[in-house]
């Protein structure tokens, strides 16, 4: 079923991606820009996993993170429960562009074995909806051996109260390789604290549940459930740079074990393009169940950086 939902978006998106181009047929030429980009990312869990990709972007047309055309080749490097080293080589189409009031990106590649790949659609509304489908392969030793994979789709909405409060619901469903369906419900809370600064104080609720739990490596319990209050300050600076830091302490648990800390601290920057140069950076740091989820401290850390330059 998901599987059929990621080839009919996928269809819709290059058929969105036809319409687009045509329009950009009549724009002047020095309106299309050729960009380059290459970025780095890095992760390690509490089971000994580590994860490092490496992805070079290519566009014929770039007008910003909202509006481009390329290609990415990257190279993934993965060290599942520390059994060693293994590589992977994916190469995706890459798109964004904006359509009636709906912005969409997407990327659609393989491994050589299987497609691969994310899109998302949202509207451009203070109550926001946004679509969403994700597939890729499971970072797992079973995962990596057998060429384990999940395919995740699903729908979120922002349900703004008013300037200082609002809803966010998401609904989605998982299904991996194998039996497992994977059933996800998420709700959190915002209230903006102080506009002038960029706080709010948020309270993140999520919940899974697994119809086939422990089927093959990844955690799989029953049933998970988090609930988390955050504090966010988000910050543009006049030249355009834009800073993130959230970070809060709550609890989890699962069908198998009690309540539990989790924790979690996320930090991002985003500079505009400058002298046809431009960056992002971010490290997140949770307690949140990953990989095998076997270590019941749950901890996981992630760094990613990106440079890209307008040609």
């Amino acid at each position: 079923m998901i599987r059929l939902a990621l080839l009919g978006l996928a269809a819709a998106l290059s058929a969105t991606a036809a319409a687009a181009q045509e329009a950009e047929d009549g724009a002047a030429p020095d309106q299309r820009n050729a960009a380059v980009g290459s970025d780095f990312f890095y992760s390690a869990d509490a089971d000994d996993t580590d994860v490092v990709r490496l992805g070079f972007d290519l566009d014929w047309l770039n007008e910003g993170p909202e509006k481009y055309r390329g290609v990415r080749v990257e190279k993934a490097w993965f060290n599942p429960s520390g059994a060693g080293w293994r590589g992977r080589e994916r190469v995706y189409l890459r798109g964004a562009d904006n359509l009636g009031g709906w912005k969409w990106n997407a990327r659609l590649g393989t491994d050589g074995d299987t497609v691969l790949g994310a899109a998302t659609i949202h509207n451009d509304k203070p109550a926001r909806h946004e679509y969403f489908i994700e597939r890729d392969i499971i970072e797992t030793p079973q995962g990596l051996r057998r060429g384990l994979y999940y395919t995740f789709a699903g729908a979120a909405f922002d349900l703004p109260v008013d300037d200082r409060n609002q809803f966010t619901l998401l609904a989605g469903l998982q299904e991996f390789t194998g039996d497992n369906l994977r059933t996800h419900l998420r709700a959190n809370y915002i209230h903006v604290v102080k506009p002038q600064w960029g706080l709010s104080a948020q309270v993140r609720a999520r919940l899974f549940r697994n119809s086939d739990p422990r089927e093959f490596d990844y955690y799989s319990p029953r049933w998970y459930a988090q609930l988390l209050p955050v504090v966010q300050v988000r910050r543009f600076t006049d030249s355009g740079m834009r800073y993130l830091v959230a970070g809060g302490i709550g609890a989890q648990r699962d069908s198998a074990t009690g309540w539990r800390r989790s924790s979690y601290f996320n930090a991002q920057v985003t500079s505009p393009p400058r002298r046809n140069w431009s960056f992002d950076a971010g490290f997140l740091f949770s307690e949140t169940p990953t990989g095998s989820g076997t270590d019941n401290s749950y901890r996981y850390t992630q760094f990613n950086l990106g440079l890209r330059r307008s040609l």
